[in-house]
């Protein structure tokens, strides 16, 4: 070969690798710049508990990540957080969580990612909160019969009223709306309305449910105070708690169970709600004080359950709470 010949030969390599290093290139920008539009630069929202969970998610939509901090089946008031999902608070547009003291474990993180910059919303606090009284109290905005200690704080479970949760749907999609950009505004709304029919035929049906249960069997006894916002909603009077408070964290004494007994079996009540979350040891107990005329039935009180357990969603969970509440005081009606 020639010298000639061989010069443009290397000549054709070179040009060569050089086409092939500028290919590579931008296929590595390319690449690059679709992580960015689907990774760091998606609009991002951390919820905290699993129900608010749900709730976000059907506002947000396709529109922006929704990351739930809270396991299905966990305790609001127990969990906590890794080093990792404590990170993720900082680096969420909005985070979404319930306040008044629901997650205990966390709040501190929500406190430190507000002070970092981030857009929080206290779901709870906009829910036009009622507040937990004793027996001996009346009137106001109160949350039925609660535990002493807690007497005049914030009950945080108001998500059992159907019409607090459509409030506060609303208010999710403006704080959105407000803090999350790239989201498209008219999808967010339209997500919203969505929705906030389904709370309306949920709220129907509820009532429809609930007007089964005759006046002087609607009593309620729960794990703990947790279903005050219900009572107050459809008429319904809780009677007392296993656990005297508002937090899963107490524990009953020996007198408070003897107290509820009592009140139990003044006011007729034959039927005990648990938290399908939870042991039910303390409601067996109260089944074995009142010689064993007692109903433990298993609801879905402050977390949804996993996927297809029959709780998932916030509209499948109070549609089994309200069946199976429904299902168990007419059945301590009847004598069953």
């Amino acid at each position: 070969m020639s010298r000639s010949a061989a010069k443009r030969r290397l000549r054709v390599g070179v040009a060569r690798l050089r086409s092939l290093i500028v290919g590579l290139l931008a296929l590595v920008t390319a690449a690059a710049a679709s992580a960015c539009t689907t990774g760091e630069d998606r609009p991002r929202i951390v919820v905290t508990t699993n129900i608010l969970g749900d709730i976000t998610r059907e506002i947000a939509g396709a529109e922006a990540d929704v990351t739930v901090l809270m396991k299905p089946g966990a305790d609001p008031h127990s969990f906590g957080l890794s080093a990792v999902q404590a990170a993720e608070l900082e680096r969420a547009d909005l985070v979404v969580h319930n306040g008044l003291g629901l997650e205990e474990n966390v709040l501190r993180h929500v406190d430190a990612a507000r002070e970092s910059g981030v857009a929080t919303f206290a779901a709870g606090e906009a829910a036009d909160p009622l507040t937990f009284r004793t027996a001996a109290d009346g009137g106001g905005k109160t949350s039925g019969t609660g535990p002493e200690e807690a007497e005049g704080q914030p009950d945080p479970h108001f998500w059992t009223d159907p019409d607090r949760v459509r409030k506060v749907a609303g208010l999710i999609a403006d704080q959105v709306i407000k803090h999350v950009d790239g989201v498209d505004a008219s999808a967010i709304h339209a997500h919203a309305d969505r929705y906030d029919e389904e709370l309306t035929v949920l709220t129907a049906w509820m009532e429809k449910s609930f007007d089964r249960v005759p006046e002087d069997k609607r009593a309620l006894v729960t794990n703990h105070h947790v279903f005050g916002y219900l009572a107050d909603r459809f008429g319904f009077e809780v009677i007392g708690a296993v656990i005297p408070s508002g937090t899963t964290l107490a524990s009953p004494s020996s007198s408070d169970l003897r107290s509820l007994t009592e009140a139990m079996a003044e006011a007729g009540v034959r039927t005990v709600f648990a938290d399908s979350s939870r042991p039910t040891r303390l409601a067996e107990v109260l089944r074995a004080e009142l010689g064993g005329r007692v109903r433990v039935v298993e609801l879905h009180s402050e977390s949804l359950t996993a996927q297809g357990e029959g709780a998932d969603t916030y509209l499948r969970m109070m549609r089994a709470n309200t069946t199976a509440m429904t299902d168990g005081l007419t059945a301590a009606t009847n004598g069953d």
